[in-house]
């Protein structure tokens, strides 16, 4: 399966949206919630992202390209079926290895990916983004006086 993330992995009409939403299984976490509906097709990623997690498009936009992006590098190992993701506010605050970490939980937590051995030598999220090096030189703090 290529890695590519087409429109055939999306969902997008209201009614695949509103079906996933009656049938599926749901998992939660503080993060996000995943309602997983398996099918016989190939994995498709829907998005739910409201005013209400950030009231900036910025932020909602930050949340749904990141988590899209890790979707796109998981889902040849995805078993066939809808995913919808509904962010919760605190995934405005949270950086992009929270996110993706959170995401691989839910799956494992809905059975769609198989549980991280616990105890092992690798490290949990194997498949994130490193989180942005720190500056390795000394910031001084800035001061109002002029």
């Amino acid at each position: 399966m290529s890695t590519a993330f087409p429109r055939s992995a999306r969902v997008r009409a209201s009614a695949d949206y509103a079906r996933v939403f009656e049938q599926a299984r749901r998992t939660s976490d503080p993060l996000m919630s995943l309602h997983w509906l398996p099918g016989d097709g190939a994995a498709r990623l829907g998005l739910a992202v409201s005013r209400k997690v950030d009231t900036r498009a910025v932020g909602r936009n930050r949340i749904k390209r990141q988590l899209r992006e890790h979707f796109r590098r998981l889902r040849a190992a995805l078993p066939g079926g809808d995913y919808v993701v509904v962010a919760r506010p605190p995934a405005a605050k949270a950086d992009p290895g929270q996110l993706c970490a959170t995401f691989e939980r839910v799956l494992a937590r809905a059975g769609a990916l198989p549980a991280s051995a616990p105890g092992g030598t690798m490290p949990p999220g194997l498949n994130c983004p490193a989180p942005p090096p720190t500056p390795s030189y000394p910031t001084k703090p800035v001061s109002d006086a002029g």
